[in-house]
């Protein structure tokens, strides 16, 4: 695993997170899968040292249009009889990031969204109060040109074969932890966007901005990166 050196200077825990929801509005729609690694810094090097992949039951009454099922495979059934309770990942979730902790995913504004409104109805949206975020799309649009989806990262990255974009959250965060690495590896700034969110002019910011996140415009080119 990269050394990660300067995020690790200022932060005893990564924690790397994706969501599957029942659709795009953050107050309206559901997560119904979080997952998420914890990397830490064990005998001087990285380390993933918890995994956490959890369906989610859905609030009474609603259910999983048919557009996500096909895409993530999760069905109405499924989080039935395999969904834990909103409160109890919402209680896992403020164990895990407790301390001195960064929170990272690709395309972070989405997950971080929807994880403050599920905080919000179902356990304690001050748990992400003062957490540094990291978005790792942001990066890959300052280094690579358009199309910035996941699965671009990971064939750029030559990563195919070995991780995958599947649209289950568990897959999807273990190939954000490898495109991390590969990111490192290539140039040693990835400090340097903390709080820092790029989002396309064209369209403006998606929902609510978050109060401690900088945005600023990216274009689908890079040209030069988003900090300087």
């Amino acid at each position: 695993m990269a050394n990660l050196e300067k995020l690790f200077s200022k932060y005893d825990r990564l924690v790397l997170f994706d969501t599957e929801t029942t659709g795009l509005a953050y107050s309206r729609d559901e997560i119904i899968e979080f997952a998420a690694v914890a990397v830490e810094r064990v005998d001087g090097k990285c380390a993933v040292i918890q995994e956490y992949d959890q369906l989610i039951a859905l609030a009474p009454g609603s259910f999983v249009p048919p557009k996500i099922q096909e895409l993530t495979g999760i069905t109405t059934q499924d989080l039935r009889e395999r969904g834990l309770p909103k409160t109890r990942v919402c209680r896992d979730i403020g164990e895990m990031i407790q301390g001195s902790t960064l929170l990272l995913a690709y395309n972070a504004h989405f997950d971080l969204s929807f994880l403050f409104y599920m905080l919000l109805r179902d356990g304690d949206p001050a748990i992400l109060k003062g957490k540094d975020k990291l978005d790792l799309l942001t990066v890959y649009r300052d280094r690579h040109s358009y199309p910035h989806r996941l699965c671009n990262a990971i064939e750029m990255y030559g990563l195919s074969g070995k991780v995958r974009n599947s649209h289950r959250a568990v897959d999807d965060v273990i190939a954000t932890l490898a495109v991390m690495e590969e990111m490192e590896k290539e140039k040693d700034d990835l400090h340097r966007y903390i709080n820092l969110f790029g989002y396309n002019p064209k369209y403006g910011i998606e929902g609510k901005p978050i109060g401690s996140v900088r945005y600023l415009p990216q274009p689908y080119d890079p040209v030069k990166p988003l900090y300087e």
